[in-house]
Protein backbone atom coordinates (compact mmCIF):
# COMPACT_ATOMS: atom_id res chain seq x y z
CA UNK A 1 0.00 0.00 0.00
CA UNK A 2 2.89 2.19 0.28
CA UNK A 3 4.07 1.96 -3.43
CA UNK A 4 0.70 4.54 -4.49
CA UNK A 5 1.52 7.15 -1.93
CA UNK A 6 5.56 7.10 -3.52
CA UNK A 7 4.22 7.31 -7.17
CA UNK A 8 1.96 9.93 -6.10
CA UNK A 9 4.71 12.16 -4.38
CA UNK A 10 7.11 11.31 -7.68
CA UNK A 11 4.49 12.43 -10.09
CA UNK A 12 3.86 15.66 -8.25
CA UNK A 13 7.68 16.06 -7.61
CA UNK A 14 7.90 15.28 -11.79
CA UNK A 15 5.51 18.08 -12.26
CA UNK A 16 7.14 20.87 -10.22
CA UNK A 17 10.37 19.88 -11.95
CA UNK A 18 8.45 20.74 -14.99
CA UNK A 19 7.01 23.54 -14.13
CA UNK A 20 10.26 25.13 -12.87
CA UNK A 21 11.93 24.21 -16.17
CA UNK A 22 8.77 25.84 -17.93
CA UNK A 23 9.62 28.92 -16.05
CA UNK A 24 13.14 28.99 -17.05
CA UNK A 25 12.85 28.01 -20.57
CA UNK A 26 10.46 31.30 -20.25
CA UNK A 27 13.14 33.67 -18.22
CA UNK A 28 14.72 34.75 -21.23
CA UNK A 29 11.60 36.04 -22.94
CA UNK A 30 10.84 37.39 -19.08
CA UNK A 31 13.73 39.00 -18.80
CA UNK A 32 13.98 40.60 -21.85
CA UNK A 33 10.15 41.76 -21.84
CA UNK A 34 11.13 43.66 -18.34
CA UNK A 35 14.24 45.17 -19.28
CA UNK A 36 12.37 46.64 -22.55
CA UNK A 37 9.60 47.87 -20.48
CA UNK A 38 11.64 49.37 -17.76
CA UNK A 39 13.94 51.55 -19.89
CA UNK A 40 11.34 52.32 -22.19
CA UNK A 41 8.93 54.19 -19.31
CA UNK A 42 11.84 54.95 -17.12
CA UNK A 43 13.25 57.10 -20.59
CA UNK A 44 9.38 58.60 -21.10
CA UNK A 45 9.18 59.89 -17.57
CA UNK A 46 12.75 61.21 -17.93
CA UNK A 47 11.59 63.39 -21.18
CA UNK A 48 8.32 63.84 -19.33
CA UNK A 49 9.81 65.47 -16.48
CA UNK A 50 12.60 67.51 -18.40
CA UNK A 51 10.51 69.24 -21.37
CA UNK A 52 7.11 69.07 -19.43
CA UNK A 53 6.80 69.41 -16.14
CA UNK A 54 9.96 71.83 -15.40
CA UNK A 55 8.81 73.53 -19.28
CA UNK A 56 12.17 73.74 -20.44
CA UNK A 57 13.30 76.64 -22.74
CA UNK A 58 15.24 74.33 -24.78
CA UNK A 59 13.27 72.17 -27.80
CA UNK A 60 15.72 69.73 -28.15
CA UNK A 61 19.06 68.29 -26.56
CA UNK A 62 21.25 67.75 -29.39
CA UNK A 63 23.59 64.62 -28.90
CA UNK A 64 24.52 64.31 -32.97
CA UNK A 65 24.95 67.92 -34.34
CA UNK A 66 22.92 67.10 -37.96
CA UNK A 67 21.96 63.29 -36.88
CA UNK A 68 20.44 62.92 -33.77
CA UNK A 69 18.32 65.00 -31.56
CA UNK A 70 16.14 64.66 -27.85
CA UNK A 71 12.62 66.35 -28.32
CA UNK A 72 9.43 65.89 -26.80
CA UNK A 73 6.34 64.85 -29.10
CA UNK A 74 3.76 62.51 -28.46
CA UNK A 75 1.48 60.30 -30.90
CA UNK A 76 -1.89 59.43 -30.80
CA UNK A 77 -1.80 57.28 -34.06
CA UNK A 78 0.42 54.71 -34.95
CA UNK A 79 4.27 54.55 -36.66
CA UNK A 80 4.39 56.94 -39.29
CA UNK A 81 1.01 58.84 -37.27
CA UNK A 82 -0.70 56.26 -39.11
CA UNK A 83 -4.44 56.02 -37.95
CA UNK A 84 -3.75 59.85 -36.38
CA UNK A 85 -6.27 60.12 -33.53
CA UNK A 86 -7.11 56.59 -32.67
CA UNK A 87 -5.65 55.88 -29.47
CA UNK A 88 -8.16 53.57 -27.80
CA UNK A 89 -8.78 51.39 -30.79
CA UNK A 90 -4.46 51.31 -31.07
CA UNK A 91 -4.68 50.51 -27.36
CA UNK A 92 -7.35 47.22 -28.21
CA UNK A 93 -4.71 46.33 -31.23
CA UNK A 94 -1.97 46.12 -28.90
CA UNK A 95 -3.47 44.38 -26.12
CA UNK A 96 -4.80 42.10 -28.41
CA UNK A 97 -1.10 41.68 -30.34
CA UNK A 98 0.47 41.00 -26.60
CA UNK A 99 -2.21 38.27 -25.48
CA UNK A 100 -1.45 36.81 -29.36
CA UNK A 101 1.99 37.46 -28.40
CA UNK A 102 1.65 34.93 -25.20
CA UNK A 103 -0.81 33.00 -26.05
CA UNK A 104 1.36 31.57 -29.53
CA UNK A 105 4.79 32.09 -28.71
CA UNK A 106 5.71 28.95 -29.51
CA UNK A 107 4.52 29.23 -33.07
CA UNK A 108 7.34 33.03 -32.51
CA UNK A 109 9.84 30.93 -30.19
CA UNK A 110 12.07 28.47 -32.17
CA UNK A 111 14.15 27.51 -29.09
CA UNK A 112 16.85 29.83 -29.48
CA UNK A 113 18.24 32.21 -27.33
CA UNK A 114 17.61 34.51 -30.30
CA UNK A 115 13.43 34.09 -30.52
CA UNK A 116 13.45 34.50 -27.09
CA UNK A 117 14.81 37.98 -27.39
CA UNK A 118 12.85 38.68 -30.18
CA UNK A 119 9.68 37.82 -28.08
CA UNK A 120 10.49 39.18 -25.06
CA UNK A 121 11.51 42.86 -27.20
CA UNK A 122 8.24 42.82 -28.88
CA UNK A 123 6.52 42.15 -25.60
CA UNK A 124 8.16 44.68 -23.74
CA UNK A 125 7.69 47.56 -26.35
CA UNK A 126 4.36 46.66 -26.99
CA UNK A 127 3.84 47.08 -23.56
CA UNK A 128 5.84 50.36 -23.06
CA UNK A 129 3.34 52.06 -25.72
CA UNK A 130 0.42 50.07 -24.21
CA UNK A 131 0.77 51.68 -21.04
CA UNK A 132 1.54 55.13 -22.47
CA UNK A 133 -1.90 54.67 -24.64
CA UNK A 134 -3.78 54.29 -21.54
CA UNK A 135 -2.63 56.49 -19.02
CA UNK A 136 -1.42 59.57 -21.14
CA UNK A 137 -4.04 59.10 -24.00
CA UNK A 138 -0.87 58.84 -26.51
CA UNK A 139 2.85 57.62 -26.86
CA UNK A 140 5.80 59.82 -26.07
CA UNK A 141 8.20 59.76 -28.80
CA UNK A 142 11.36 61.58 -28.02
CA UNK A 143 14.55 60.21 -30.12
CA UNK A 144 15.13 62.19 -33.46
CA UNK A 145 17.24 60.98 -36.34
CA UNK A 146 17.65 63.57 -38.99
CA UNK A 147 20.07 64.58 -41.91
CA UNK A 148 20.97 68.25 -42.61
CA UNK A 149 21.50 68.51 -46.06
CA UNK A 150 23.85 71.10 -47.32
CA UNK A 151 22.15 72.91 -49.58
CA UNK A 152 19.84 73.84 -46.58
CA UNK A 153 16.62 71.51 -45.16
CA UNK A 154 16.53 68.39 -43.55
CA UNK A 155 15.49 64.99 -44.11
CA UNK A 156 13.99 63.28 -41.04
CA UNK A 157 12.48 60.51 -39.95
CA UNK A 158 9.60 60.22 -37.66
CA UNK A 159 10.49 60.40 -33.72
CA UNK A 160 10.30 57.31 -31.73
CA UNK A 161 10.99 55.26 -28.50
CA UNK A 162 12.75 52.59 -26.89
CA UNK A 163 9.20 51.02 -27.42
CA UNK A 164 9.36 51.39 -31.26
CA UNK A 165 13.08 50.55 -31.48
CA UNK A 166 12.18 47.39 -29.65
CA UNK A 167 9.44 46.40 -31.54
CA UNK A 168 11.02 46.91 -34.85
CA UNK A 169 14.39 45.07 -33.47
CA UNK A 170 12.16 42.00 -32.67
CA UNK A 171 10.24 41.87 -35.89
CA UNK A 172 13.57 42.00 -37.45
CA UNK A 173 14.78 39.34 -35.59
CA UNK A 174 12.18 36.96 -36.08
CA UNK A 175 12.43 37.67 -39.82
CA UNK A 176 16.21 36.87 -39.69
CA UNK A 177 14.84 33.87 -37.43
CA UNK A 178 12.08 32.33 -40.03
CA UNK A 179 15.17 33.12 -42.99
CA UNK A 180 17.78 31.16 -41.24
CA UNK A 181 15.37 28.31 -40.76
CA UNK A 182 14.25 27.92 -44.59
CA UNK A 183 17.74 28.33 -45.69
CA UNK A 184 18.19 25.35 -43.54
CA UNK A 185 15.74 23.40 -45.29
CA UNK A 186 16.51 23.83 -48.51
CA UNK A 187 20.29 22.94 -47.61
CA UNK A 188 18.68 19.70 -46.67
CA UNK A 189 16.90 19.19 -49.28
CA UNK A 190 19.45 20.28 -51.56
Amino acid sequence: MGEPEEKGIKESSSEQKQERQEIFRERGIILTTVAIFAADQISKTLIVHYFVATNAIKEKIVIIKGFLDIIYRTNDGAAFSIMQGKNNLLAVISFFAMWGLIWFREHFDNGTQTGKIALGLLMGGILGNLLDRVLRGSVVDFIRVYIERRGGGISEWPAFNIADAAICTGVGLLFYIAWKEESGKKEETS
